[in-house]
C-alpha cells in the first residue's frame, strides 16, 4: 500500500488512558513518550473515544497515539474520518485509527439482539464510508483488528494491515504470512511483571476471563492449536502462559522479540495489575530499559 503509516518500535496498550483521570493520563503519556515507547492504544468500549484522542496526542509530540480498537457499531464513518482529520490537522499525522467488529455479545447486549451479523460485511461498510468521506480516512491511516482469514485479507487490501489482539507469536506469524511483507502488524501483548507463577496467573486469569467467553477469541485460539479443554474452567495454564508473558523484564523481552521474530513490525504491551483499576506505572518504568 502507498504512502503506508510508519509504525515500528514498542508501544503501550492501555484502558486507563482513555478511563483513568484524563489529567494523569496526559502526564503519563508525556512520561511513556519520554521512555521511548512510540505509541500509545486505547480501546473503546463505549463514550466519547475522541476528547481522550486528543488530550494524549497534545500530551505527546512524536508518539503515535492508536484506537485498539474504535468500535464500529459505535460511530459513523463520517463522524471518525472527520474526527481523524481535524486531529489530524492539530497534531501531525500521528492518530492511527485501528477499527474492529467487537464481539456479538457486547454488541448484542448493549444495542437490539440480533444487531451483530456479517462482520467482514460491516466492516467493508465501515471502510466504503471512511472512502467515500470529505475528507476521507486514507487507508494507509487505519488498521483492522483482523483475526480470521477474511478479515486479515480486508486488513491486508484495504488498510496498513492489522492490529491483533490477545495473540500469540504464532498468529502474528500466520497475520504477516497472509498481509505479506509490507503491510503492518502491530501485535498487542497483555504481561505481568511477576515472577511467582501462582501470582502471575492469577492477574491473567482475572485478565482473560471476559475474554474466554467470547467466540471470536476463542475460535482464532483453535485454529493455532488449543482446544475447548484449554479454554474450559479459567484457561488451561499452558493457554494462560501463552497469552499472558509473565517473569522478570527479560522473560517480558522475550515475548516481545519473540513477535518481531515472527513478523510483527510493533508490539504493544498491556501491563496487567491484581486490580484493573491500578495504573501499571511502576511495570512501564521498568520494562521500558529492556524494551525501547
Amino acid at each position: 500500500m502507498s504512502d503506508m503509516y510508519s509504525l515500528s518500535g514498542t508501544g503501550v496498550w492501555s484502558a486507563m488512558l482513555r478511563y483513568g483521570d484524563a489529567a494523569e493520563a496526559a502526564a503519563l503519556a508525556a512520561e511513556l513518550e519520554g521512555l521511548g515507547y512510540s505509541a500509545l492504544w486505547i480501546p473503546d468500549v463505549g463514550g466519547d473515544v475522541f476528547t481522550p484522542l486528543g488530550s494524549l496526542l497534545g500530551a505527546t509530540t512524536t508518539a503515535t497515539v492508536a484506537t485498539g480498537i474504535l468500535n464500529i457499531w459505535m460511530h459513523t464513518p463520517e463522524e471518525t474520518a472527520a474526527q481523524h482529520a481535524a486531529l489530524t490537522a492539530e497534531h501531525g499525522r500521528r492518530f492511527l485509527c485501528g477499527i474492529g467488529v467487537s464481539h456479538r455479545p457486547f454488541i448484542d447486549h448493549v444495542n437490539e439482539p440480533g444487531t451483530y451479523e456479517k462482520p467482514v460485511d460491516k466492516v467493508s461498510a465501515f471502510l466504503d464510508g471512511l472512502d467515500a468521506a470529505d475528507p476521507p480516512l486514507a487507508p494507509g491511516d487505519r488498521c483492522i483488528a483482523a483475526l480470521g482469514p477474511r478479515m486479515l485479507e480486508l486488513a491486508g487490501t484495504r488498510s496498513a494491515g492489522t492490529h491483533p489482539y490477545l495473540v500469540t507469536p504464532e498468529h502474528t506469524r500466520r497475520a504477516r504470512e497472509a498481509l505479506g511483507p509490507d503491510a503492518l502488524v502491530a501485535s498487542e501483548q497483555a504481561v505481568v511483571l511477576e515472577t511467582d507463577p501462582t501470582a502471575a496467573r492469577a492477574t491473567a486469569r482475572t485478565h482473560l476471563a471476559t475474554y474466554l467467553a467470547l467466540p471470536n477469541y476463542a475460535n482464532n485460539w483453535k485454529r493455532i492449536g488449543f482446544t475447548d479443554d484449554d479454554i474450559a474452567d479459567g484457561g488451561s495454564d499452558r493457554l494462560v502462559d501463552a497469552l499472558v508473558a509473565w517473569g522478570d523484564d527479560e522473560a517480558i523481552a522475550s515475548r516481545v522479540q519473540a513477535h518481531r521474530d515472527a513478523g510483527a513490525d510493533h508490539v504493544c504491551i498491556q501491563a496487567l495489575e491484581p486490580d484493573a483499576r491500578a495504573w501499571p506505572t511502576a511495570q512501564w518504568r521498568t520494562l521500558a530499559p529492556a524494551l525501547t
